[in-house]
C-alpha cells in the first residue's frame, strides 16, 4: 500500500498487546512471575505492611515516608475532602440524572465540576507543584463524591468526611454514616492499596494520552473513569458475587460450572488478560477473607477449587485462576459494602495511581500520536492543481 507519510508504518498487534509505549518509574506487572510493584516495593507487600497515605505519598513523591512526612501528607489530604459549595449544590441533581447509571457515572460529571470549582488548569500551563496539588485536591474528594451520590441515590443526606479518619475509614464512614471497626477499615484498605495501579490498562492508558495534549488534571481522570466504565475493563466483583448466588450450595458447583463452560460462557471471577499464575492480589484477599471466616468464606474457598479443577480438566494447558475480582467481591461484602459500590471503591483507589501517571506523563512535553493504517476503498491521489497567478503590480 503507497502513502506519502514520512516515516514507515508499523504494524503491531490487535490491541497493542505486548507494545512498549513510553518508559515509566511507577510500577510493572511480571505476569509470567504473579508480581507486580510500586516503584520498587512489592505491591502486596506494601498492601499488607503499609497505609493507603504511605503508598499514596510513594507514588506521588517517589519515597515512603517517615513519621513525621507521613503526619504532614496526611494531613494535607485530608484537609482536601471537603467539597467546594459550588459541587455540593449540584450534586442532588447529579445523582438523580444518574440514578440509574449508578455513582460511577456521575462521578464523571461531579470530578468535571470540582476542577472548574478549584480553578483546575492546563497541566501543560502550569509547574509541577501545582500539577501536584491539583491532583491531590481530586484524589481526596473522589470518595466524598462517590458517596455522597450513593447515598443521595438512596433517598439519604450525604455524610460530611472527618478529618481524622484515614483515607479507608473515612470512605466508610460516609458511606454508611458509622464509624467503622478496624477490621473493616483495614481490610478496606488493603483492598485499596492492592488496587491503585496495575501497569499500563486502558483506564490508566487513557488518562496519560490525554494528560499528553496538556489537559485539566479533571479531564485526564474523567477519560480514565470512561475507559473503566466499559464492561470489557472495569471489572464485576459484583458479579463474581452473582455467580456464588447462582451456584447456591456445593452440590451444584460441579454442574452449574461445567454447563457454563461447555457453552462458551466466562465464570465470573477467574482468569486474567496478564497473569499466567495465580493472580497475587487475589492471594492476599483470599488471606483477609479468611481472617474474617464464616460460611460465604467457606463456599467461595469451595468454588475456587473445584472451578479451577474443572478449568483444568476443560481447558488442558490453559492457566485460569481467581483474579482480583473474586475475593474482592468476598471482602467488600463481608465490610459492608453494597453491590453497586463495589466498582466505585475501586475507582476511588485507582484515581491515585491515575494521577501518578499523569503527573509522569505531564513532565513530557510530546504528545501521544499514533496513525492508523488505512484498509478501506482505494482513494485516488489529487492532480495538484496549477498554481493560480498573482496578478502583475501596475
Amino acid at each position: 500500500m503507497s502513502s506519502n507519510r514520512t516515516a514507515p508504518l508499523v504494524q503491531v498487534p490487535r490491541g497493542l498487546a505486548g507494545v512498549v509505549v513510553t518508559d515509566t518509574e511507577i510500577g510493572d506487572v511480571r505476569g509470567t512471575e504473579g508480581f507486580y510493584h510500586y516503584r520498587q516495593y512489592s505491591a502486596v507487600e506494601l498492601a499488607r505492611t503499609r497505609g493507603f497515605e504511605d503508598v499514596w505519598h510513594l507514588l506521588v513523591h517517589g519515597d515512603l515516608p517517615d513519621p513525621g512526612r507521613r503526619a504532614a501528607f496526611t494531613a494535607e489530604v485530608a484537609g482536601l475532602r471537603h467539597l467546594p459549595e459550588e459541587v455540593r449544590e449540584a450534586l442532588p441533581a447529579v445523582a438523580a440524572a444518574s440514578r440509574a447509571a449508578g455513582p460511577l457515572a456521575g462521578l464523571r460529571t461531579a470530578l468535571s465540576l470540582l476542577g472548574a470549582a478549584r480553578g483546575f488548569r492546563p497541566v501543560y500551563d502550569i509547574d509541577a507543584d501545582r500539577r501536584r496539588t491539583d491532583t491531590l485536591a481530586a484524589c481526596a474528594a473522589v470518595p466524598t463524591l462517590l458517596t455522597a451520590l450513593y447515598r443521595l441515590g438512596q433517598g439519604l443526606e450525604p455524610v460530611e468526611p472527618r478529618i481524622d479518619l484515614s483515607y479507608a475509614a473515612n470512605y466508610l464512614y460516609m458511606l454508611t454514616g458509622e464509624e467503622p471497626g478496624a477490621r473493616q477499615a483495614r481490610a478496606v484498605e488493603q483492598y485499596l492499596i492492592s488496587t491503585i495501579d496495575h501497569g499500563f490498562n486502558a483506564s490508566t492508558f487513557t488518562a496519560r494520552v490525554i494528560a499528553s495534549t496538556g489537559a485539566d488534571v479533571a479531564a485526564c481522570l474523567v477519560g480514565a473513569l470512561g475507559a473503566l466504565s466499559g464492561p470489557l475493563h472495569g471489572g464485576a466483583p459484583s458479579r463474581a458475587l452473582d455467580t456464588l448466588d447462582a451456584i447456591g450450595t456445593p452440590d451444584r458447583i460441579d454442574p452449574w460450572v461445567r454447563e457454563r463452560v461447555l457453552a462458551g460462557d466466562r465464570i465470573m471471577g477467574f482468569g486474567h488478560a496478564v497473569y499466567r499464575t495465580e493472580d497475587p492480589r487475589s492471594r492476599m484477599l483470599r488471606e483477609i477473607a479468611l481472617g474474617f471466616g464464616g460460611p460465604r468464606v467457606e463456599f467461595a474457598v469451595e468454588v475456587e477449587r473445584q472451578v479451577e479443577a474443572i478449568l483444568a480438566d476443560l481447558k488442558p494447558g490453559r492457566e485460569l485462576h481467581t483474579n482480583v475480582e473474586f475475593y474482592a467481591g468476598v471482602v467488600m461484602e463481608l465490610c459492608g459494602l453494597p453491590r453497586e459500590m463495589f466498582t466505585p471503591t475501586f475507582a476511588a483507589g485507582r484515581v491515585v495511581g491515575w494521577s501518578a501517571n499523569i503527573l509522569e506523563q505531564a513532565a513530557d512535553p510530546k504528545i501521544i500520536r499514533p496513525v492508523a493504517r488505512y484498509v478501506g476503498p482505494r482513494a485516488p491521489v489529487p492532480v495538484p492543481a496549477a498554481p493560480t497567478p498573482v496578478p502583475a503590480r501596475t
